[in-house]
């Protein structure tokens, strides 16, 4: 192939396909042609916003950056890849150089280059270069879709076993039952929680959730009128101790809470619902500002921790706990695309659902000329 379909965003709402030359690749990197690509919300979010937070579509930008595919080009300073390998990719370039990155924070360096990031072009093209360390062979037992899905399950990864510090025997609750709350809930269970409560205000995600990781389920019951935010979140932490026998301490109180919601109910009832010494790491993006009740954070020592994609370690393991069988991805993919059906899949992802009424939890869109 010598032509290179990329699907470009050019503004709001503008979405197209576009020729763009073929990358050439330094020394060190490696040349990828996508097969398989799985929407994330940031990438919707750019189409419908055209920026989140500091982030600003100011140029056309190709979208995408979970990915896996079949290496075609290595670099001459390349040794532990070869031409045919199938890789998942691990879409964000750090310096290497910087404090950050030498203390093993690459996530948080200042000069990282992420796919589908502004002003930088992603992966829903049939060529990507990436640099070889950032290329992960995967194991023979895993498909290419499940390495597109490498990238949400490493965001599980990092926030439930390195940040929230996850041990068997403990529990947890996760607030939002998308594609990340429910990797989080497969990484725990992994892990050998104990319980695993799932929150959503979608009845039909709960019912996946429990069929997916979840020991419990909880639906929030309805804001009353001109109730505040943090007297519904008092209201729902009490009744999900109420009504899931939840304590305040000792071995049925709630280790971690995991907010993949954004909202700011949720966050809210997360600091009434965990234990003394607990953690909560938040994971969702809402709105950049929320309430909180800082009292609760003093009093009973909570760790409250960003979590911002993923670091060193959180790719080979997310790798390894599928290959061994430990983390179901394959479930979690609702709905696939052939490349030229981008326009669809962006749609369902949207809307949550597609034309014929199913739910979507994750859709996969095929490279460019690869079947689904």
């Amino acid at each position: 192939m010598s032509d290179n379909p990329s699907l470009v965003l050019r503004g709001i709402h503008d979405l197209v396909f576009e020729q763009r030359p073929i990358p050439d690749i330094h020394p060190d990197e490696v040349l990828v042609a996508i097969q398989k690509t799985g929407i994330c919300g940031s990438d919707v979010h750019y189409l419908v916003e055209g920026r989140i937070g500091e982030y600003v579509v100011k140029k056309p930008m190709v979208l995408g950056h979970e990915s896996a595919g079949t290496i075609v080009a290595v670099g001459a300073n390349v040794h532990n890849l070869r031409i045919g390998d199938r890789v998942a990719i691990e879409p964000g370039a750090t310096c290497n150089i910087c404090t950050l990155c030498k203390s093993g924070q690459y996530q948080l360096c200042p000069d990282i280059v992420f796919a589908a990031t502004p002003p930088y072009d992603g992966t829903l093209s049939r060529f990507y270069r990436a640099p070889a360390h950032l290329a992960y062979r995967l194991p023979d037992s895993v498909s290419l879709e499940e390495g597109a899905l490498m990238e949400p399950l490493s965001v599980g990864v990092h926030s439930v076993a390195k940040l929230g510090n996850f041990r068997a025997t403990q529990s947890i609750v996760v607030f939002g039952c998308g594609p990340i709350g429910l990797l989080c809930m497969a990484v725990a269970k992994a892990l050998g929680a104990t319980r695993i409560i799932a929150v959503d205000i979608v009845p039909e995600r709960l019912h996946f959730a429990r069929g997916y990781a979840a020991t419990d389920t909880f639906l929030p019951p309805p804001k009353e009128e001109e109730e505040s935010n943090l007297s519904q979140s008092r209201k729902n932490a009490l009744k999900m101790k109420q009504d899931l026998g939840i304590d305040d301490h000792g071995s049925r109180a709630v280790d971690l809470v995991i907010d993949a919601s954004g909202s700011e109910v949720s966050i809210q009832t997360a600091f009434y619902l965990v234990k003394s010494g607990g953690c909560i790491v938040q994971v969702g993006m809402g709105k950049q500002n929320v309430a909180l009740d800082i009292v609760l954070l003093i009093t009973k020592e909570v760790t409250y921790r960003g979590a911002f994609r993923y670091g060193p370690g959180d790719y080979p393991m997310a790798i390894a706990l599928v290959s061994q069988g430990n983390v179901d991805l394959r479930s979690i993919v609702t709905h696939r695309y052939l490349f030229e059906e981008a326009h669809a899949a962006f749609e369902a992802t949207r809307i949550g659902k597609s034309k014929d009424g199913k739910g979507v939890i994750k859709a996969i869109i095929s490279g460019p000329g690869v079947p689904l």
